[in-house]
């Protein structure tokens, strides 16, 4: 099984709010290209951190040969031919960009769209920009698809404003496209929302059987009395009752990478799910998954939800 996303990184920024700089990363064997990130900083509009720093929402680059991208010589030395890059803002304030890198070859198959809506052109949604592999009759499909609000994975996120599953999309009445993408193998995916003052964005994710974006996906809310995280949904190939395995647990601020990602509000990658003791990563560990990459979603300033997918 190959992944669909080959290395992940965060970059923060710096006190005086003038670049981004190198906070985390996984990388697996790609060292080389983790040397040579690590070094980089990023100015506003600069580079693809840069890029979803100053547009505000999520940014697909499809290519980087004569693109804007910082690093096109070592990232092709590694094999990567495509960047994602998810800025996350709580209010008006930066607090960091997460970085989602895939690479090329015949049995690459999956998706990461953008799916935006301008309320001056539109009352639907569109795909602003997507990557998927070598899926290319799903990508023709899904660049000749609009969405209205409340219709498909990007309509029914855009309506809720929180993130949402879809899992087994040959019985979702979520997933519009479940026919096409039943046929190249995709099976599970996530939505999740951006909203700017010109415009509302639907960042999704698509993970197939043989190359997963992920093995499992779960979102995590905070409870009534704010002062835990419950689980709210989730979906994975090893563990079909995820519900009722964490109906009575509650993750703190600061406990585990879910809840170090409610308190710091950044995103978190751990590598190393056996060496923690909180619920998530001990039901992660027993479905045999070693990483998570964890993200908050915030909303008008207040958290709303922390996504996590696992590999």
């Amino acid at each position: 099984m190959k992944p669909f996303i080959r290395a992940a990184e965060i970059w923060v920024p710096t006190a005086d709010k003038s670049r981004l700089v190198f906070a985390d990363g996984f990388y697996g064997p790609l060292t080389a290209f983790r040397t040579v990130s690590e070094q980089m900083e990023f100015r506003r509009d600069e580079g693809l951190p840069g890029k979803a720093w100053a547009t505000g929402h999520p940014v697909i680059l499809k290519e980087f040969s004569n693109s804007y991208f910082k690093r096109i010589a070592e990232a092709k030395a590694a094999g990567l031919t495509c960047g994602t890059a998810l800025p996350v803002f709580s209010g008006n304030d930066l607090k960091a960009v997460l970085v989602l890198f895939c690479g090329d070859d015949d049995a690459h198959v999956g998706a990461i769209e953008l799916w935006q809506n301008d309320p001056d052109e539109s009352y639907e949604m569109k795909l602003a920009e997507g990557y998927y592999g070598s899926a290319e009759m799903f990508e023709f499909n899904s660049r000749h698809t609009h969405f209205p609000r409340g219709f498909g994975l990007p309509g029914r996120v855009w309506k809720r404003n929180m993130p949402l599953i879809v899992k087994d999309l040959l019985r979702s009445t979520a997933f519009l496209r479940w026919q096409e993408a039943v046929e190249v193998g995709i099976n599970r995916g996530i939505g999740i929302p951006y909203a700017s003052p010109s415009s509302t964005s639907v960042l999704v994710l698509l993970s197939a059987r043989d190359t997963p974006i992920a093995r499992r996906f779960e979102i995590w809310i905070p409870n009534e009395a704010g002062d835990a995280l419950v689980f709210d949904s989730g979906d994975c190939d090893q563990n079909t009752s995820l519900a009722a395995g964490y109906q009575a647990v509650g993750v703190a601020r600061g406990e585990g990478t879910i809840g170090m990602v409610w308190q710091s509000e950044v995103p978190a990658i751990n590598p190393r799910l056996a060496d923690s003791a909180a619920a998530p990563e001990k039901s992660a560990t027993a479905a045999g998954l070693n990483m998570v990459v964890a993200l908050p979603y915030i909303d008008a300033g207040r958290l709303k939800a922390v996504v996590a997918w696992y590999l």
